[in-house]
């Protein structure tokens, strides 16, 4: 392909971004939501992470503009936890089924519904930590935390859960949240 000998320089300004943007080793994702006033967690998103706060479950809701102000806040609020749930609920399965698999543990049906039933509970410790209304939309924003260090204290205290297993999820712990965040980069 030849090129002509003279472009104009916006259009070697725009090839050559093309070219250098080609050449980039790092990948940047950008928020879908679009909000450029928002807080980081309102583009960022639902997700696990493991930074110098420790290991936490962060989920986010939003509720659209409703009549009653405390109505949109508890929505929010529970659309937030709800995201954290289903987090959770990712860490439980993938942990049934690596200790299944370790253990050659018949009546895994068992082992789940204990589990299931404790990370319930440990659900609750889950706290509303920011709320943003975007002032363009009306829309509130809740973002839940939930910290990994006492859903792991929960299980391993619980004397519902058998001492194999509680021993299973003190030792497998870093590895089953690594899986976890590593699962919900893809």
């Amino acid at each position: 392909m030849l090129l002509p000998t003279r472009m104009p320089g916006w259009l070697c300004l725009v090839l050559g971004l093309v070219i250098l943007s080609g050449c980039s080793s790092q990948r940047t994702l950008e928020s879908d939501l679009g909000l450029s006033d928002a807080p980081d967690w309102v583009n960022e998103g639902t997700q696990a992470v493991d930074n110098e706060a420790g290991r936490l479950l962060q989920g986010v809701g939003m509720a659209a503009v409703m009549n009653d102000p405390s109505l949109q806040r508890s929505t929010a609020d529970n659309r937030a936890r709800a995201e954290i749930a289903r987090i959770l609920s990712t860490y439980v399965d993938s942990t049934i089924k690596d200790y299944s698999a370790s253990s050659g543990a018949e009546g895994s049906a068992d082992v789940e519904q204990l589990l299931r039933s404790t990370t319930r509970t440990a659900l609750s410790g889950a706290r509303i930590v920011a709320r943003w209304r975007d002032p363009d939309s009306g829309y509130l924003y809740s973002f839940a935390e939930l910290d990994m260090q006492q859903v792991e204290h929960l299980l391993s205290t619980s004397s519902a859960l058998s001492v194999e297993l509680q021993k299973y999820l003190a030792d497998n712990a870093d590895k089953e949240f690594k899986q976890l965040i590593k699962e919900s980069d893809q």
